[in-house]
């Protein structure tokens, strides 16, 4: 075929090629039916450039059988409030308004979990609108069913924003009511013991009716499950710990929390990043010099699975984590905080071990590590010299130290536990 054949050959072949195409896309966007044979279906794709809509026609590939599917959407969803609290927007939108109708005073109280151990009445809080109390022998020896009753009662109903009241009921060497058979009939056990005894089931049964009771004396949080890990008697976390392999222990913090989550009690899983085999921060100072490696393989994993569980709080110890970070205290570190948050995904609060303790006096004062807790990441403060820290809080927020943004983050992550647990 010569050259200019072969040209008006294939401006023919052009020229119907186009016309198919043309009349092809009119028989298949137009509003009739669609006849069997089809082999392709447009839909429309509405995508978000700016505030501006811009519609684009997609063809996708379909099957003589297939249905066509309206996957037209506005705009994109908003979800910060899923990704950053864990909640939906509504719940988000209610309990912004109710930090928003809070005072300054009010919201600096919500971050204050007061260890009380029977020092002061209910009138207290008039003064210090504080958003937890945990209970300690001073709490409840000595009374009876009754007058703890009326004892938590009277706190309740002095509180604007009900109260967490929480204990640290573990089990074996740590137990508050059950020391007390007046209250429970024999001391709760350790997780090593029951799991000796009847394994997991065990464990479980123990969890729920541990919740049961609780929850029947008006405590909405167990300082519980222990997640570190310490293998060797002796250490000083041992008999507190679950004590079996990593994967043991992800297993056993995993049912706590999921059991403690079904009977509507309040979790918190300690001592973040993971104890190990160190020394008591309540006396001394305690260096954990660690790689980080041996934490990504072993201590954080357990709080990851207590996280995963849906867990409510994350205690943080006063060990000097080095390989975190070398100059502070874990409790005090804005890098732990961070690795808890950003690299664990948790989205709770994160609460301090008591203040007062000398793993953090030995570096500052009450005044001073208070506010240090609050700037570096901390929700709620586990206080027992509270009318201090809460006064050197409500200062740095006053002057300027401590943005008000962060007070107000963390009292809506505060908001958003006693709401989960029913008691907002």
């Amino acid at each position: 075929m010569g050259t200019k054949k072969k040209l008006i050959f294939c401006l023919i072949m052009v020229v119907l090629f186009v016309g198919t195409v043309f009349f092809g896309s009119v028989v298949e966007t137009g509003d009739g039916d669609r006849g069997n044979n089809s082999t392709q279906s447009t839909e429309q794709v509405v995508s978000d450039v700016g505030t501006e809509q811009i519609t684009e026609s997609v063809n996708y590939p379909t099957t003589e059988a297939s249905t066509v599917v309206d996957i037209t959407t506005t705009e994109e969803p908003d979800t910060f409030a899923e990704d950053t609290y864990g909640i939906d927007q509504q719940t988000y939108d209610e309990l912004i308004a109710m930090v928003d109708s809070m005072s300054v005073e009010e919201k600096v109280g919500q971050m204050f979990f007061v260890k009380n151990d029977g020092r002061f009445g209910a009138s207290v809080l008039e003064e210090y609108p504080i958003g937890g109390m945990i209970l300690f022998a001073g709490d409840i020896k000595g009374k009876s069913v009754v007058m703890l009753d009326e004892y938590l009662t009277s706190f309740k109903n002095a509180t604007k924003v009900p109260m967490l009241i929480g204990t640290d009921e573990e089990g074996g060497s740590v137990i508050r009511l059950s020391k007390y058979p007046t209250f429970v009939d024999e001391p709760y056990k350790s997780p090593k013991l029951l799991y000796e005894e009847g394994g997991y089931d065990a464990i479980e049964a123990d969890t729920i009716s541990k919740c049961q009771t609780l929850l029947g004396y008006d405590i909405n949080v167990n300082f519980a499950p222990v997640c570190d890990i310490s293998t060797t008697p002796g250490e000083y976390m041992y008999q507190r710990t679950f004590g079996e392999t990593v994967e043991e222990t992800c297993t056993y913090v995993e049912l706590v929390v999921t059991a403690m989550k079904q009977e509507n009690m309040g979790s918190v899983l300690k001592h973040f990043p993971g104890y190990g085999g160190n020394g008591d921060t309540h006396t001394s100072v305690i260096h954990d010099q660690r790689p980080y490696e041996e934490f990504q393989n072993a201590d954080l994993l357990p709080f990851k699975a207590g996280i995963d569980a849906g867990a409510d709080c994350v205690l943080v110890s006063h060990n000097v984590v080095e390989c975190m970070d070398a100059q502070w205290p874990a409790s005090l570190s804005e890098e732990v905080h961070r690795i808890l948050r950003e690299e664990l995904g948790f989205k709770g609060v994160i609460i301090t071990d008591d203040l007062m303790m000398s793993g953090v006096s030995s570096y500052l004062n009450d005044e001073e590590s208070a506010v240090k807790a609050v700037l570096a990441g901390n929700d709620m403060i586990l206080s027992t010299n509270y009318t201090v820290q809460y006064q050197a809080v409500l200062d740095a927020v006053n002057s300027g130290e401590i943005s008000e943004d962060i007070i107000d983050e963390s009292v809506l992550r505060v908001l958003i536990w006693k709401r989960n647990l029913g008691i907002l």
